[in-house]
Parts: C-alpha cells; sequence; structure tokens
C-alpha cells in the first residue's frame, strides 16, 4: 500500500551482530538474518504490549521498523480485522512529522506493520538524560507535535497515546510514532483483550469518565507532553494507577520547578474543566512570548473544542481583552532580570542537524509506560510483565440504555413504591460490588500481569466486595431518600394548591416527581461514581450492543409508558406491599 517513506540507509550489521527472532529469541550465531515477508529483520530494538518492534531492510535496502503482533492479536481474527481498516486510514498520513505506516500483513501466520524507521531519541530519554527544555526547545516540540496530530486527525484518526515515549527527536525535531492503539472516529469502539489502552497521567479526564474518544483526547497528551518536557517530571506524578488517574481527574497538576511565567498556562491546558482550556493555536502563541522572555499569556479560555468542532458553546471575553492565567492573581509576572538565568539550572536544547541523536526504540517502550509504575523504581526489563491498563477506558457508556432503565424504575416507583425501592437498592449493592470486583482486578493485572488465579481469586473476594457494596448502599441511600420524601411532600403541597384541592403525599405524581430528584441524587451525588462505573459495567455485560440494546431499551421505554399511564389513571399507587397501606399519607 502506498505511504509516505522518509526512511534512511543503513549498513548491514556485522555477521556477529547479535540478532533476535520476532518473539525475542536469540539467533544461532552463524544464521543468515531472518526474513518476514519481503523484510530481512536485523534486530530487535523495542517491544510492548501488543508485539515485538525489530529493525529492518526492505528490498531496496532501506531501514523500516516491523513491528511482529503478540498472539493475544494473531488469534483474535476480529481484532485483525479492526487492524486492518486502521492500517489502510494510517497508510494515507502524508507528513514528515509521522513515522507513516508503509505496509502490513495483519492476515498471515505472523502479522506485522511495518513504518518508517525514525532514528531519534525518544522525548522521555532526552529529559531524563539532559533535563527539562529550555523556551525555544519547547516552542518546537510543540509546534512540531501539533503538526502531527493535525495530520492524523486530518485523516479521521485519533492516535489515542501521545506520551513523551511515542514523540521521537529526529535532528531535533519531533517525530510522533507507534499507532498501536489508534481509533478510527468512524469506527465502533473496541476493546479486545488489553488493546484498547492509554497511559495514566496522558489521558484526558474525559476520557478516565469513560466518555467518548475524540480529538481532544490527543490535544490533553500533547498539553501533557509540553508539560512532561518544561517540568522534566510527570505531569500527575507516579504511582499506582488509580493514583494517578484520582490526579488527572482532580487536576493535580505538578509544576514544580516550573518557571512562573509559563506555570499558568500549563495548569490551565491541562485542567479537568475542558471549559477552562486554551485553544492548541492559543498555547503555541503563549509559548511564542515565553521564548521571547515574556509571561505566557492567553486570552480567555473559549472552552471550544482544539480543532474547532464539537459541542461546547465558546464563551467569548470582552473585546480586547487578555487573562494572565496566575492562580489566584491576575498580575503579569516582570520579566526576568538579566543574568538571573544563570542561577537556574541548565536547560537542555535539542541537538541541530549536525548532531544526530543515537538510535532509539520505535514503538510502545511498554505497555503502560514508566509513568504508572510504582513510585520509586521501576523494574529490570527481564523482569518486565506486561502491563495491562482499565479496559473500561472509552467503552461505551450505554446512556440510552440506563435512561430508558431509569424511565422504567420511575414508572414502577409510581405503582409499586416499596418493590420498586427494594430493587433499587439490591441494584446499587450489586453495582457498587461489581465496580469494586474490576476495578480489583484491573490494579492486579496492572501490578502482576494476567495470572490464571485472576479468576479465582475475583470470585473468592466476591463475598466481601458485595459486603462492601451494601454498606456502601445503604450509606449513600441516606441523602437521596431524604431528598426523596422532601421532593414527594413539596410537590404535593405545590400541586395541592396551583389545583384548588387536597393532593396527599403518595400520589402517583408525587411519587415521580420525588424519584426523579432522589434517583439523579444518588447517581450523581456522593458516591455516585461507583455506581455510575458499576450499573455501566453490568450494562455492557447483560445486554450486549447492537439488537439487544435497542430491544431492550424499548422495551424498557414501553413498559415505563404503560405502568405510567395505568398508576396515573387509578389515581392512586396500585401496590403498597409489603406496606399495608401509604406510609406518606396521614
Amino acid at each position: 500500500m502506498a505511504a509516505h517513506d522518509r526512511t534512511e540507509w543503513v549498513p548491514n550489521p556485522s555477521s556477529g551482530a547479535p540478532r533476535n527472532d520476532p518473539e525475542g529469541r536469540p539467533e544461532s550465531g552463524g544464521a543468515p538474518p531472518e526474513r518476514l515477508g519481503p523484510y530481512r529483520l536485523l534486530e530487535e530494538i523495542g517491544e510492548g504490549g501488543m508485539g515485538v518492534v525489530h529493525l529492518a531492510l526492505d528490498t531496496r535496502g532501506r531501514a523500516v521498523a516491523i513491528k511482529v503482533l503478540r498472539a493475544h492479536v494473531a488469534h483474535d481474527s476480529d481484532a485483525r480485522t479492526r487492524l486492518g481498516r486502521e492500517v489502510e486510514t494510517l497508510s494515507r498520513i502524508c507528513d514528515d512529522r509521522v513515522a507513516s505506516v508503509i505496509d502490513a500483513d495483519v492476515m498471515g501466520p505472523r502479522p506485522y506493520i511495518v513504518t518508517r524507521y525514525v532514528h531519534g531519541q525518544a522525548l522521555d530519554e532526552a529529559v531524563d538524560e539532559h533535563g527539562a527544555f529550555g523556551p525555544e526547545a519547547l516552542l518546537r516540540l510543540a509546534r512540531g507535535t501539533a503538526e502531527a496530530i493535525r495530520a492524523i486527525h486530518a485523516c479521521g484518526v485519533v492516535h489515542r497515546d501521545v506520551k513523551p515515549g511515542n514523540v521521537l527527536l529526529e535532528d531535533g525535531e519531533p517525530v510522533l510514532i507507534d499507532f498501536g492503539i489508534a481509533h478510527l472516529q468512524d469506527d465502533v469502539r473496541h476493546t479486545v483483550g488489553g488493546l484498547v489502552m492509554g497511559t495514566p497521567g496522558y489521558l484526558s479526564p474525559e476520557l478516565v469518565e469513560g466518555a467518548a474518544i475524540t480529538d481532544a483526547t490527543d490535544w490533553w497528551g500533547w498539553a501533557a507532553t509540553i508539560t512532561y518536557a518544561a517540568s522534566g517530571r510527570p505531569p500527575f506524578g507516579r504511582g499506582r494507577m488509580d493514583a494517578v488517574l484520582s490526579r488527572v481527574r482532580a487536576g493535580e497538576v505538578d509544576l514544580e520547578g516550573v518557571d512562573p511565567r509559563l506555570a499558568p498556562l500549563l495548569r490551565a491546558s491541562l485542567s479537568p474543566r475542558p471549559s477552562q482550556r486554551p485553544h492548541a493555536d492559543e498555547v503555541i502563541d503563549a509559548l511564542e512570548r515565553f521564548a521571547a522572555g515574556e509571561a505566557a499569556t492567553v486570552p480567555t479560555p473559549s472552552g471550544g473544542p482544539w480543532d474547532g468542532g464539537g459541542d461546547e458553546e465558546p464563551v467569548p471575553p470582552p473585546v480586547g481583552s487578555t487573562q494572565v492565567l496566575l492562580e489566584r492573581d491576575t498580575n503579569v509576572l516582570p520579566r526576568t532580570p538579566a543574568g538571573a538565568a544563570e542561577a537556574k539550572p541548565e536547560r537542555w536544547a535539542p541537538p541541530g542537524p549536525t548532531a544526530a541523536p543515537p538510535p532509539s526504540v520505535v514503538g510502545e517502550p511498554r505497555w503502560f509506560g514508566d509513568d504508572a509504575w510504582e513510585a520509586g523504581g521501576g523494574e529490570d526489563d527481564a523482569d518486565l510483565v506486561e502491563r495491562e491498563g482499565d479496559p473500561r477506558i472509552g467503552m461505551a457508556m450505554r446512556t440510552g440504555l440506563l435512561a430508558a432503565v431509569a424511565a422504567g424504575w420511575l414508572a414502577a416507583f409510581s405503582a409499586w413504591p416499596a418493590i420498586a425501592a427494594i430493587v433499587l437498592g439490591v441494584w446499587s449493592a450489586i453495582a457498587r460490588a461489581t465496580d469494586r470486583s474490576v476495578t480489583g482486578l484491573v490494579l492486579r493485572r496492572y501490578d502482576h500481569g494476567r495470572r490464571r488465579s485472576d479468576l479465582p481469586w475475583a470470585i473468592g473476594l466476591s463475598p466481601w466486595h458485595l459486603l462492601l457494596g451494601v454498606v456502601a448502599t445503604v450509606v449513600s441511600l441516606l441523602l437521596p431518600l431524604a431528598v426523596t420524601l422532601a421532593g414527594i411532600f413539596a410537590s404535593a403541597l405545590l400541586l395541592a394548591g396551583a389545583r384548588g384541592a387536597q393532593l396527599d403525599p403518595g400520589d402517583p405524581i408525587t411519587l415521580v416527581i420525588g424519584g426523579a430528584i432522589g434517583l439523579t441524587m444518588l447517581w450523581w451525588g456522593p458516591g455516585g461514581a461507583s455506581l455510575r462505573r458499576g450499573s455501566r459495567s453490568m450494562a455492557r455485560r447483560l445486554v450486549p450492543e447492537g439488537l439487544a440494546t435497542k430491544v431492550t431499551t424499548a422495551v424498557a421505554v414501553v413498559f415505563a409508558v404503560a405502568v405510567a399511564a395505568v398508576s396515573l389513571s387509578h389515581g392512586a399507587p396500585l401496590l403498597w406491599a409489603p406496606f399495608t397501606g401509604n406510609p406518606l399519607g396521614p
């Protein structure tokens, strides 16, 4: 398949050079180099969760990078089909700042993907070795990676894993690599055995919460990558995956050591609220001013999407106004006095064309990356386990299905209040237990990789998770219950005044109003996150996507309309059991 190619010639390795086969096993000393299709494999240069990456030569002697996919992809026909569609789209990307896909065979016995070989050092390695970037280097990085992201978005692709490890510096210019988990914007979201992943600290808060995959996913990773280069530190720290994701959702970005003229811009760019983030063009303009020795200021955040489309309406600033993004302060900081830079730690600038950077790993260095490891240390490569992320991230939220079920419950609450309340309590307990079980399994697999004991471990802890779910439900229902009762009595009073007639609490209308208020509080109030995650997991497990979802949603809506019509025409709930009568009446 045709694709833009800007590879370079490399000399053949000496006959005594060590080589590895596509699964990482050393070849015998005098054996000829292995071939994969028309490509001659030279040496292994990296590995990740999806495959092992090799430096290879094509039929014309040009260097390419070949990722040989792992067994969990090779044995999944659906995954192969999706990868094939993605490769077809990615091969259309023609940009010097993207390691384009040149060729692929995802349907053969040993699936592989061929990309342009980038002779450059990874951004995270450069920062570890030389320190944080200076203003000029930071601007160069931001411009180059922004151009790369716009190039892939123009082809309808979301990279999904923009991070320092996936940015190589070729002659000082950034090149975006590794489309192993790229997502087609017009394709159905998918998750197959850890195929849909990302790196904690570089996933947007919306994606962490389970929102749809959009261009904003890559722009968040872009802002986090720039922040990493400016500070020399992971923007949301290190540690357990759940701790890092919690800091992402809260916007607790680590800007220690960042120039105070730049810190407010970076903090705003990583705000958990999309409406508070400046546009990518505004960020680059601010970095230009910062490189010129000024404070990094941007106009009042528009709240618009990074690429100029989306659902949010921009909030126009006052004419001619400019906001200096300083936390609890609006004073423009003075320029740095001459000589003040000498007292600061030396900042590194990428080498120019005359200084060729050393070769680096092409592809996925690690599945979840160093940024998600336990604080205080990593692991030797020999002991490296295959990290797995949270498969719930990026999956369908099932909002329509759950909304239809909620409508059905409200109708049932107007007809059989006590029974409906008991059903809601049972659902809440099971959903919270499900969330605890899935989260525990995700963290276990992240820490240790997949194990045969995973399923017995999850089953063994199920009673404990259920007990915790019951306790959490009892506690979390207190506030919604109070709100429900207040809504019932308040609506009864208001409706009675409007009608000029008595309307007792417990009338179907008051039950629907109070129940809707209480259900909203239960879903979005304190402790609601666990209920939401668990409910979505249960919905995805019990009702497959497609026809089953449509039928179930339709049945729930019909049930809601029919039951509500009957109870309203009856003028009272059909059954108060296990109560003998209306416990809310006089």
